[in-house]
């Protein structure tokens, strides 16, 4: 029974390193506009000039997995992609942590999302996924596709389902066909994006800190809305508690920061969710 599920799964497997190989080849290729690259994946952690190299070189290893599982049985192959899975999942957790505004840029330009829970728990079920291959007969991938049964369909599609759920680059892919635009050039009503702040876990995890819930300041950046209040940190300096709400998804990212009377963020206690706040209103 493992077997035949893990069986079932190697489309899965090999659908997403396909698809993720040709996003970011597709976003390097396009000459995406100036800036794009800043906001996406590992390109983030590296400098301006090395950007499309590393997203370029992504595309490469993902590429090469994917031939090696098709064309061998070569165990290689099957523990290199279940180490590439989980290197991303600590990857895009430490981009979470060190730059909660950028996206993983798993799927190219696309992912500009933020990275969240969702994206985090997909590449933990495809490393698991990648996993159970380790212990599948030692064929080539097209082999063990060509012998699948009905008797794999289940496992094929409910991974599948699984990981549609936890792309939120599904939702992406679908408001950019509805208003053929990308998300920091779509219009979006304030008063929406003020709803969504104060029905998120964020802004009532920090209520108590602000000394009005009306906000003295608010303005957009790409695909974020910033609402400003003023408010106490939680030694009592006085502050303005900066909120950044996510335009795009049913459940947008929302990120907040503590700024001094200097313009520095106030390092009082460790925020979860923070998020670095440009100068420009």
């Amino acid at each position: 029974m493992p077997t035949t599920i893990a069986i079932g799964q190697l489309p899965v497997v090999l659908l997403l390193l396909a698809a993720g190989t040709a996003a970011k080849i597709w976003t390097v290729a396009r000459g995406v506009e100036p800036g794009t690259l800043s906001r996406l994946g590992p390109a983030v952690l590296v400098p301006e000039r090395w950007r499309p190299p590393t997203m370029l070189a992504c595309a490469a290893g993902e590429l090469i997995l994917t031939a090696g599982l098709l064309a061998t049985g070569h165990p290689f192959f099957r523990w290199g992609t279940t180490a590439f899975f989980a290197i991303s999942t600590y990857v895009l957790w430490e981009l979470r942590r060190r730059r909660p505004d950028a996206g993983c840029g798993c799927f190219g330009e696309v992912s500009a999302i933020p990275v969240g829970r969702r994206s985090l728990g997909r590449t933990v079920v495809l490393t698991a996924m990648s996993a159970g291959l380790i212990w599948t007969p030692a064929a080539s991938g097209w082999d063990m596709m060509a012998a699948m049964t009905w008797a794999h369909a289940p496992a094929a599609v409910g991974g599948l389902l699984l990981l549609a759920v936890l792309s939120p680059e599904v939702e992406e892919a679908v408001a950019r066909l509805r208003h053929r635009a990308p998300c920091e050039q779509r219009r979006f009503d304030p008063a929406t994006a003020l709803g969504r702040l104060r029905s998120s876990t964020v802004w009532r995890s920090h209520a108590e800190l602000l000394s009005s819930t009306d906000p003295v300041d608010s303005w957009r950046e790409l695909c974020w809305r910033f609402f400003v209040y003023p408010g106490r940190s939680h030694t009592g300096e006085a502050v303005d508690v900066v909120f950044a709400v996510y335009l795009s998804g049913r459940h947008p990212a929302v990120r907040v920061s503590m700024v001094g009377s200097d313009g520095r963020p106030v390092e009082s206690e460790p925020l979860g969710e923070s998020l670095p706040i440009s100068a420009g209103r």
